[in-house]
């Protein structure tokens, strides 16, 4: 069964095929690229959230920055929302947006277990 999630803060909808969650471009809004990977990462929360899941969960994400000087503050934030050694596979990678305000976006699958199946 596939169920597709609207979500309000991102550019595609989250689509739930079996176990997996496969999400659309996720983005933040703020002032800084601070506040925008903070607020794409709560936004992320949310959908996950009405899943029944949680960041842990996400096993892949792909991460497009504005500006390739922001790799180390994402890296520093992603420290804050999971455990070491615990972060979900990665990909960064630079590029340019529709919105001149966007600095970063976040796209990726999470995985939910669910009961053995015979």
């Amino acid at each position: 069964m596939i169920t597709r999630i609207s979500t309000p803060y991102s550019y595609s909808s989250a689509v739930v095929a079996g176990d997996y969650v496969y999400l659309g471009l996720h983005r933040g809004f703020g002032e800084n690229f601070t506040e925008q990977i903070h607020n794409t990462l709560l936004y992320l929360k949310g959908t996950l959230s009405e899943c029944g899941m949680s960041l842990e969960s996400l096993v892949k994400v792909n991460v497009y920055l504005k500006n390739i000087k922001d790799l180390p503050e994402m890296e520093k934030v992603f420290l804050e929302y999971f455990e070491m050694n615990k972060f979900p596979a990665r990909m960064t990678s630079t590029t340019e947006f529709f919105d001149n305000d966007c600095l970063m976006m976040i796209d990726g699958v999470a995985y939910k277990a669910t009961e053995k199946r015979d």
